[in-house]
């Protein structure tokens, strides 16, 4: 006769590790990898390949300093240099980039306790200690190649000129930070990852929705809000972050709606033409309240009494 074990929670097992979850997001991110090396140049493939060489390198010398075992296997040092990459105007110099991924790695996600203990999404991060710090270099825009004249055309991006059409914004051929402007390769990523069963779509769903509806209220054009900036990039790829963001169903319907709000609320009322970064940061911060107000009681589960004083 077996015997019926009552134990908590997971009850289900899966061989879907670590590694595996990265090089899923990897595949996904590939599309926007190849596009932007179609609109922007092999100079936006080389700031790829240097932020996740810095990546891997950083976190390598921090495991040797700190006699911790290496960890790059797991390949998430990868997955942060290429979205750290995608939020980085095409023509930023390669050590300033360096210094984002040494932020994003050594800063946020290392000194924390590594992968799992971050508070924050790494490439968020060292994406705004950047825009902070160099802000100039990191608001010169260049142009896709097809509009190039010379090696290098610097613009405004979408947000600012609000003038290109939709299929320009759908494809790509926009200035803007290099992973972020083709639309369709990011949703190609996107469904991906949801057909793979690597992330949710309730948070991207109710974060873009979110940014609808709000443009709608604001008298700006929804669909161009959604297609323009890092608003896909951010709700795909780093609004479901699993270290990060909420774990609860709720969790992730009031995080995706906060992103949107703050989102569009720097949009439209602060002196920023973009609003995503800051907005998954601060949603970040707020994940463990949302989770401790959201989470569900176990079922037949009876908690200790507070003994009175």
């Amino acid at each position: 006769m077996e015997k019926l074990i009552v134990s908590p929670s997971p009850h289900m097992r899966s061989g879907m590790t670590t590694q595996k979850i990265m090089l899923n997001v990897i595949i996904a991110l590939c599309p926007a990898v190849i596009a932007s090396g179609i609109i922007f140049g092999l100079r936006a493939i080389f700031l790829i390949l240097v932020c996740v060489a810095t990546s891997l390198v950083w976190e390598t010398l921090f495991n040797i300093i700190t006699k911790k075992p290496n960890t790059i296997s797991d390949l998430s040092a990868v997955v942060t240099g290429i979205l750290l990459a995608f939020n980085l105007p095409p023509s930023l110099p390669f050590w300033m980039a360096a210094i984002g991924t040494f932020v994003a790695i050594v800063i946020v996600k290392c000194l924390f306790g590594g992968l799992g203990q971050n508070f924050a999404n790494p490439a968020i991060v060292g994406r705004i200690v950047l825009m902070l710090s160099f802000t100039g270099a990191m608001t010169n825009w260049t142009l896709p190649q097809a509009f190039q004249i010379t090696d290098a055309v610097t613009s405004v991006t979408p947000l600012v000129n609000q003038k290109e059409d939709y299929l320009d914004l759908f494809l790509g051929m926009t200035g803007g930070c290099l992973g972020e402007t083709c639309a369709l390769a990011l949703i190609i990523g996107g469904i991906y990852l949801i057909i793979r069963r690597i992330i949710s779509p309730i948070t991207p769903l109710f974060f873009l929705l979110t940014v609808e509806v709000f443009s709608v209220v604001a008298g700006a054009d929804p669909l161009y809000q959604i297609l323009s900036g890092g608003v896909l990039l951010g709700a795909i790829f780093m609004a479901t972050d699993y270290v990060t963001t909420p774990i609860t169903f709720w969790g992730k319907v009031i995080f995706g709606i906060g992103c949107g709000i703050i989102t569009c609320v720097i949009r439209f009322y602060a002196s920023m033409a973009e609003g995503v970064s800051f907005s998954i940061l601060i949603m970040n911060i707020l994940t463990p309240y949302i989770d401790m107000i959201t989470k569900a009681k176990p079922v037949g589960a009876v908690y200790a009494k507070k003994k009175e004083e």
